[in-house]
C-alpha cells in the first residue's frame, strides 16, 4: 500500500503540468517578478496538486545552465582567477569573484537552515501577494531615484554584503531573487545592465546549491519527482531561461525597471483582492 502510494506520487505530474511549470520558471527566474512566487501560484490558479519543493529546486538546474551558457565569458574569467599571471583584467576578475563569494554566504546559510528545519514555512499565496506588491513598489522607487554611474567593480565589500543580505530575503516566495538583488544593485548606483549581470552571476552558487539538494533527493529516491520528470524539467527550463536572459539584457539597455515593477504591483493587488475576497 505504501509503495503504491509512493509510485503514484512520484509519477503524478503530467507533461502539461511539467511544461507549464518549466515555462513559468524559465521566464520568471531572471525577470524581477519572482519565479518562486509564480511557481507557488500555479497550483492555486489551476487546481493542480502542489508540485512541491523538489521540482521547484530541480528546475533551477535548468536556469543555472542558462546562466553558464549566456555568461560563458564571465564564467571562464572567474574560473581563471587562480592562475598566477594576469594584468588588470585578472585583478578585476578576482575582485568580482571575491564580491560574489561575500554576497553568497548569507543566502547559503539561511537557505540551508530553512531547507533543513522549516522548508514549507513560507509557502503561502498570501505571503506571495504581499511580497510581490511590496517589493514591486520598492523596485520602482529605487530604480527611479538612484544614480546610474557605477559598474560591478565599484560596489566594494559593503556593497557586496548589502546585495548578499538582500538575496537572503528572496527565500520568501514572491520577493524575487533577481529582483531584490537588482534593486540592491541599483541602490548602490549600478547601471541597470550591470545590476542585472551581477544578479545573474550571483545566482550561480545559490542555484547550484538548491539544485544539488533536489537532485540528491531524486537520485536517492527520497523525492516526489522522478528522474525522467527531472530531466524533462531541466531541459525545458534551460531553453525558456536562456530566452528570458537574452530578453532582459536587451531591454535594460533601453528602458527602466518600471514595466516589471508595474506588473508586480498589478499582480500583487489582483492577488490580494482575490485571496481576501474583496472582489
Amino acid at each position: 500500500m505504501r509503495i503504491g502510494a509512493r509510485r503514484q506520487r512520484r509519477h503524478g505530474l503530467t507533461l502539461l503540468q511539467l511544461f507549464v511549470l518549466t515555462i513559468v520558471q524559465g521566464i520568471t527566474e531572471f525577470l524581477p517578478i519572482s519565479s518562486s512566487g509564480h511557481l507557488l501560484l500555479v497550483p492555486v490558479v489551476t487546481g493542480w496538486p502542489d508540485q512541491g519543493l523538489d521540482l521547484d529546486a530541480a528546475v533551477h538546474v535548468g536556469t543555472l545552465l542558462a546562466v553558464l551558457v549566456y555568461f560563458w565569458r564571465d564564467v571562464i574569467r572567474l574560473m581563471a582567477t587562480p592562475l598566477p599571471k594576469g594584468g588588470k583584467d585578472r585583478r578585476d576578475a578576482r575582485r568580482l569573484l571575491f564580491y560574489l563569494a561575500v554576497s553568497t554566504v548569507p543566502a547559503i546559510v539561511a537557505g540551508y537552515l530553512i531547507h533543513t528545519y522549516a522548508p514549507e514555512i513560507f509557502r503561502s499565496a498570501k505571503i506571495v501577494a504581499w511580497t510581490v506588491l511590496g517589493y514591486g513598489v520598492l523596485l520602482y522607487l529605487v530604480d527611479r531615484f538612484s544614480p546610474r554611474i557605477k559598474r560591478i567593480e565599484h560596489i566594494g565589500l559593503g556593497g557586496a554584503l548589502l546585495i548578499g543580505t538582500a538575496q537572503m530575503l528572496a527565500l520568501v516566495p514572491g520577493t524575487s531573487r533577481s529582483g531584490i538583488t537588482m534593486t540592491a544593485g541599483r541602490l548602490l548606483g549600478l547601471e541597470r545592465p550591470e545590476a542585472a549581470r551581477y544578479a545573474m552571476l550571483l545566482s550561480i552558487p545559490a542555484t547550484a546549491a538548491a539544485g544539488a539538494l533536489a537532485l540528491k533527493d531524486v537520485v536517492s529516491g527520497e523525492s516526489a519527482v522522478s528522474m525522467s520528470q527531472t530531466g524533462i524539467a531541466i531541459g525545458l527550463t534551460f531553453v525558456f531561461a536562456l530566452l528570458a536572459i537574452w530578453f532582459l539584457m536587451a531591454v535594460l539597455r533601453r528602458i527602466s525597471f518600471a514595466p516589471f515593477a508595474l506588473y508586480r504591483v498589478l499582480l500583487g493587488v489582483a492577488l490580494i483582492v482575490w485571496l481576501y475576497g474583496y472582489a
